[in-house]
């Protein structure tokens, strides 16, 4: 019963997990990845959508974001969706595609995202945290009502643990590896 009930909310601790990862896929490191734009919404027919629902992301070169709209009506929408961004980047509007140059990093700016990253972090382990706190109610829920015993309620609760540890531990290891990626020159 209480194995059933974590592996019920193990979805929780997995959103927890992906959307940590998510929100890592818009650190810029100094390299081009689509992951920094493709999710920036751009007034499209009056409507905002993704610009990855809109137009063609690619990186043609390690510093260099092209972005081919299907409609060259959308070009501008699209410039002005990335200035307006929280990126700091300049797009480049040549009539056929938008351009973004990804600048390299200077020192000050990697510490800054070193200590966002940790932030970041940390609200994903506060979720994972909250799910534990949910499941842990529901386990005791389950002793008042008389359906498990006290010895399962402690045993649940180590079960929990582990698997709460288990997705610090990815939330950690993750972490780690975009800490060394964005302080690599």
């Amino acid at each position: 019963m209480i194995n059933d009930l974590i592996e019920k909310n193990k979805g929780e601790f997995e959103k927890a997990l992906e959307h940590f990862k998510s929100e890592l896929g818009q650190f810029r490191t100094g390299r081009a990845s689509a992951a920094l734009v493709e999710n920036l919404p751009v007034d499209y027919y009056g409507a905002k959508s993704p610009m990855k629902q809109m137009a063609s992301i690619t990186i043609p070169e390690p510093r260099t974001i092209a972005i081919s709209p299907w409609s060259k009506d959308s070009l501008v929408s699209i410039e002005k969706a990335i200035r307006e961004s929280q990126l700091n980047l300049n797009p480049m509007n040549d009539g056929q595609m938008v351009r973004i140059n990804i600048p390299p990093l200077t020192e000050e700016r990697r510490k800054e995202l070193v200590k966002v990253l940790g932030q970041k972090a940390e609200e994903a382990r506060v979720s994972v945290r909250k799910t534990r706190e949910n499941v842990w109610d529901e386990i005791q829920e389950l002793e008042k009502a008389g359906q498990i015993g006290e010895d399962d309620k402690f045993a649940g609760k180590d079960k929990l643990q582990k698997v709460v540890d288990e997705y610090n531990r990815a939330i950690e290891d993750i972490r780690q590896n975009k800490e060394k990626e964005i302080l690599t020159v």
